[in-house]
């Protein structure tokens, strides 16, 4: 969601991403950090995309939320945050813990600290993401990475890396979008389950659990075995 891009996309060839928007056509190749690289600047167009309530009906957030059986005190991370489309529903279900807003793209940190505000959600914290590291001022029980696994280059190193934000027991999240959904970024660029889990394994992690509810996407449900 908030990963960088190298290039701004236009053109005939551009497609419909996970949320509307036009990303990259059939002449992008896969960068040699086997990233999706594509800026979300300017989040407060970009807010109309992704908080839209249509959105609801496939991406099922609630849903999500409630198998993760989220606690009160809990310390959530929502990496690639975006404008707050999961952050500000966690913040609400950890009323005496944290949600870290993390994303790469300044311009969504910013709107993450507006909306805070606006919201009156004082335990949403907005994280300033770098291309490597999510950048997490504390340790969390459960790191969220939803719709920007693609967007995440270096991923065996950056997640191995991650390990060391997690709490014991810890928990990471991947929802991404499956190979035949109807939206998501270019076929090319989508990340099999299969391939999310080699890649995690080599990290360091082990899959626990998988959701199967979501329409269009996968949810994986890894550890560090540190529990």
């Amino acid at each position: 969601m908030g990963h960088r891009s190298d290039r701004r996309l236009s053109g005939p060839d551009a497609v419909r991403n996970a949320h509307g928007a036009r990303e990259a056509g059939p002449s992008d190749e896969r960068p040699s950090d086997g990233a999706f690289h594509h800026r979300f600047e300017d989040a407060d167009k970009w807010a109309k995309e992704f908080d839209n309530p249509e959105r609801d009906t496939w991406q099922k957030p609630e849903e999500v939320l409630d198998a993760l059986h989220l606690q009160r005190t809990s310390l959530v991370a929502d990496i690639g945050a975006g404008t707050g489309y999961f952050s500000v529903r966690i913040a609400k279900r950890v009323p005496e813990g944290k949600i870290f807003a993390a994303d790469i793209e300044p311009d969504m940190v910013r709107y993450l600290s507006e909306r805070a505000r606006r919201e009156h959600l004082i335990n949403l914290v907005p994280v300033q993401a770098s291309a490597d590291a999510a950048n997490l001022p504390e340790p969390v029980d459960v790191a969220l990475v939803v719709d920007t696994y693609h967007h995440i280059g270096n991923r065996t190193q950056y997640f191995a890396k991650l390990k060391s934000s997690l709490r014991p027991a810890g928990r990471l999240v991947i929802v991404d979008f499956k190979m035949d959904s109807p939206n998501g970024p270019p076929v090319r660029h989508r990340i099999s389950p299969e391939r999310v889990t080699q890649e995690l394994k080599a990290a360091g992690y082990a899959l626990v659990d998988t959701l199967q509810f979501l329409p269009r996407q996968y949810c994986l449900i890894f550890d560090t075995g540190s529990s």
